[in-house]
């Protein structure tokens, strides 16, 4: 069998925020590790731990102050804002805790957005939008507004607009971060479906039940990396020192 492709390779990065008076503060500190294609991996950390820079840098929304990384065959660290706006466009799909839609518009018109820089007409965008809802379990809302359907269906929504590109790796930031414990499982199983149909998902969290979704663990603690396997290895490793 095939080795799977390398998506992510996050080599010897570290992050720096320096601020008036001279002073700085080190959030990452030498992280390495590496995601292949079809991988479920849930990065965790408690507030402050530097999980949520490590997700800005992966997600080209951020770089690092020195290391390397390499997001589908692309070293990040050369390209200029344009550049990584086309890769972003073409590679990642995102996911955040609190939705980022567009209250007054329609639900086909969030879904589509990303295709708007693409180019597409109207039509187009409407129809792609409208298959993508029935993707994710929200066939016949496509002229509804968001204000008319559930926190959860909001939630699908995010998630067919993170997909209309047909995104190599998907991003999620907390995504159930909002959502009662139901709604919350149902939008994991969503995440399971697509990554078992080879998404390759990599979520934020600091929820042990959220992270259980995932197959593999990249915890952060202190701007370190303190361990990376598998979820499953890491709770029994907990049960036995407990």
């Amino acid at each position: 069998m095939a080795e799977n492709k390398k998506v992510i390779e996050v080599k010897h990065v570290y992050k720096t925020y320096f601020m008036d008076g001279g002073t700085s503060q080190e959030v990452l500190k030498d992280i390495n590790f590496t995601i292949t294609s079809g991988e479920f991996v849930a990065i965790m950390g408690p507030s402050g731990s530097g999980k949520s820079t490590m997700m800005n840098i992966l997600g080209c929304l951020d770089k690092p102050t020195s290391g390397k990384y390499i997001l589908d065959g692309y070293n990040i660290d050369d390209k200029d804002d344009n550049e990584l706006a086309k890769i972003r466009g073409k590679t990642i799909g995102f996911v955040f805790q609190n939705f980022n839609l567009m209250m007054k518009r329609t639900i086909a018109d969030n879904v589509s957005l990303p295709l708007i820089y693409q180019n597409i007409g109207e039509k187009e965008r409407y129809k792609r939008a409208v298959e993508m809802l029935k993707k994710v379990g929200l066939n016949g809302y496509q002229n509804r507004v968001p204000s008319q359907i559930s926190g959860g269906m909001q939630q699908r929504v995010a998630i067919a607009r993170a997909l209309i590109n047909n995104p190599a790796i998907i991003f999620a930031d907390e995504p159930t971060g909002n959502l009662d414990s139901k709604t919350s499982d149902e939008i994991m199983d969503l995440f399971t479906e697509l990554n078992q149909q080879g998404i390759t998902i990599v979520l934020v969290t600091h929820e042990d039940d959220v992270a259980d979704f995932a197959t593999r663990m990249i915890k952060i603690s202190d701007g370190h990396k303190v361990y990376d396997g598998l979820r499953k290895a890491y709770s029994k490793e907990k049960e036995i020192k407990c």
